[in-house]
């Protein structure tokens, strides 16, 4: 089993957690355990594209502020309805 590698941001949550505010389990919170589900990544996809089109999904992924196979993933999920 891999061991998971966790960005400095989110090795700090994990460090400061016990810092947090508890959350009622109420409908917000049901909400957001549901989104968290939805997005849960549990398949590899491994597939060909053509180099200008991975070079264009680069460059917009960096636009926006995240990692290129998160934001295809993200789009996949859109183009799918699973939002």
């Amino acid at each position: 089993m891999r061991k998971i590698r966790l960005t400095k941001e989110e090795q700090w949550i994990e460090d400061h957690w016990d810092e947090f505010v508890p959350m009622a389990k109420g409908e917000e919170y049901n909400k957001i355990v549901r989104s968290l589900e939805a997005r849960k990544k549990n398949t590899v996809l491994n597939m060909r594209v053509n180099k200008l089109v991975l070079d264009v999904l680069k460059q917009k992924a960096q636009k926006a502020g995240v990692k290129y196979q998160t934001f295809i993933s993200e789009i996949l999920s859109r183009v799918a309805g699973v939002n």
